[in-house]
């Protein structure tokens, strides 16, 4: 038996996880108990839905002991509710525990002990990504650019099931940032990383709709990556070359009555051709201005300090 004390958090952020509550709570105590000296639950209810009867009706008294309850005042963003959790751990090591893997407690055990070769995070890798050909387009293109405008490695099958060391958890809870995007908050983190491969596919969660996955990745590369900055920049360098190209073809058309293309013209002064230029800088000014926003918006919300989770209660059941 590993002499450890092991915070294991379960955030529940749907009314049919938590039926599911007791199921997931006795397998996990069974398996815990056979390699744990000492262990607790960190239940994150990060839904509307209060009262746990079926904790107190289907678990004995020496299941919950290890249960602690952390209602959440109002439903936020999956990550913040993670976060509430590890704030709250207070294990030697502390695994996220997924309820996806349910079936299989045994994955903690593995995770703790690959964590023993000299790794502060192991978390499980999907040896697929389960979606939509577009989905997958959509994510290889975010990845893309995580990796080639930032310093920070990302894994785009890590599952968020994963065991963090106590010095790491500790660095990570240093980094109070608003704008949370915990894969980066774990690279920006560092420590020895590795994980374990498993079958259970990466899928999108069933609540999550595609305009939020939209907006996490736009939050992620504005966040983490000098990606906007970079674009802004070619965007200036590309409106400054068709300016010079318009420069160059309204002279010649001037003295030769010949454009760049070898096409006649009167020497007239065309609406067509001003109308055309103005709407391109004005389109690419709009653009310049929108980026802007972005970093704007994101600054606005460092600055305002909202605490990322209330919690309504803290208790045993």
């Amino acid at each position: 038996m590993n002499k450890t004390f092991l915070s294991v958090i379960l955030v529940l952020n749907d009314p049919a996880e938590i039926r599911e509550i007791p199921q997931t709570l006795l397998a996990l105590n069974k398996s815990m108990e056979q390699s744990f000296s000492d262990y607790e639950f960190l239940l994150v209810n990060n839904t509307h839905q209060r009262g746990f009867e079926l904790l107190e009706e289907q678990l004995p008294s020496e299941i919950r002991k290890h249960v602690y309850l952390l209602n959440l005042s109002s439903p936020t963003i999956p990550n913040h509710a993670i976060l509430a959790g590890l704030d709250r751990a207070n294990g030697d090591y502390t695994v996220i525990f997924e309820q996806g893997f349910r079936d299989q407690p045994e994955l903690i055990n593995q995770l703790y002990q690959k964590a023993q070769e000299g790794f502060d995070i192991v978390y499980l890798k999907a040896n697929y990504r389960k979606s939509s050909w577009i989905l997958k387009g959509f994510y290889a293109l975010f990845y893309w650019v995580l990796r080639r405008y930032s310093q920070l490695k990302f894994d785009d099958r890590a599952h968020d099931t994963r065991i963090i060391s106590r010095r790491a958890l500790n660095s990570l809870l240093r980094l109070r940032e608003n704008l949370r995007y915990m894969k980066a908050i774990y690279s920006i983190v560092g420590f020895p990383t590795s994980y374990l491969e498993v079958a259970v596919p990466l899928e999108r969660e069933h609540q999550q709709s595609f305009g939020e996955q939209f907006r996490t990745s736009l939050l992620a590369i504005s966040s983490y990556t000098t990606f906007l900055r970079s674009l802004l920049l070619w965007i200036f360098l590309l409106s400054f070359g068709f300016l010079i190209l318009v420069v160059v073809n309204a002279l010649k058309v001037r003295f030769t009555q010949i454009d760049l293309l070898g096409n006649y013209h009167e020497t007239i002064s065309g609406w067509t051709f001003l109308v055309v230029l103005i709407s391109i800088f004005f389109a690419i000014t709009c653009l310049n201005l929108y980026i802007m926003s972005i970093y704007l918006s994101n600054i606005y919300q460092e600055m305002k300090q909202r605490p990322l989770y209330i919690i309504e209660s803290v208790k045993r059941p």
